[in-house]
């Protein structure tokens, strides 16, 4: 596969230290926003509709970043689809979070069965894929289930949301907004950026060389 011509083929201890510290603090400041929007009730006075806006933001933000950045695109190449892959194992608590709150009646039943046994499953499957070898068709099929999963979760949510059903509003305070005002986006997005990588042949570790042993001497 030929290389992509805007991203550096390699990068340095002191640019990837650099890279990987702005990437925190980009990430810092996003989760502090929802936090703090969250706690003060600046999501809740929000129109419900303006959620859904900022979901989609979450996830376009940092695709968009990726895509306008070649040392961006070098650095999530080296960390590799594995680290991607086993970020999707908050999935699994945020699923249990769905249960919980769909057990009270708290939130729509249609939205958090599918929301919540999506996560499920695709957390799940990212835990037991962390015990296996990587083969690129393994995380194929991980982030096609993921991404289908978050399609039909945002989507359900999204028409909710634009029908004003008051059962919603707790995706506006925490500590349910963090999963589609955070842990959305950033999946989300990673899913795009292994869909990318697998694409164009990048992110895979290197197989270990397996020397053959000497022959014995007769």
């Amino acid at each position: 596969m030929a290389a992509d011509p805007a991203v550096p083929p390699s990068l340095g201890t002191r640019r990837r230290r650099a890279t990987a510290l702005a990437i925190a603090a980009f990430l810092s400041a996003w989760l502090a926003a929802v936090v703090v929007g969250a706690e003060t009730g600046a999501l809740a006075a929000l129109h419900l509709p303006l959620i859904a806006a900022l979901v989609a933001l979450g996830i376009a933000v940092p695709t968009l970043g990726y895509a306008a950045s070649g040392t961006l695109r070098t650095f999530v190449q080296e960390l590799g689809h594995r680290p991607l892959m086993l970020l999707h194992i908050w999935r699994i608590p945020a699923a249990l979070l769905f249960f919980w709150y769909g057990a009270r009646g708290a939130l729509p039943p249609t939205f958090w069965i599918l929301a919540g046994t999506g996560d499920l499953i695709a957390g799940s499957y990212a835990l037991v894929l962390a015990f296996r070898p990587e083969t690129a068709r393994r995380y194929l099929s991980f982030h096609v289930f993921g991404f289908a999963d978050f399609v039909v979760a945002v989507g359900t949510g999204l028409t909710f949301t634009l029908l004003l059903d008051p059962r919603m509003a707790p995706i506006a305070a925490l500590p349910m907004a963090l999963i589609p005002l955070f842990g959305v986006g950033l999946s989300g997005a990673t899913h795009l950026m292994a869909f990318h990588m697998l694409w164009r042949g990048v992110g895979m570790r290197p197989r270990p060389v397996r020397l053959a042993a000497p022959m014995a001497r007769g």
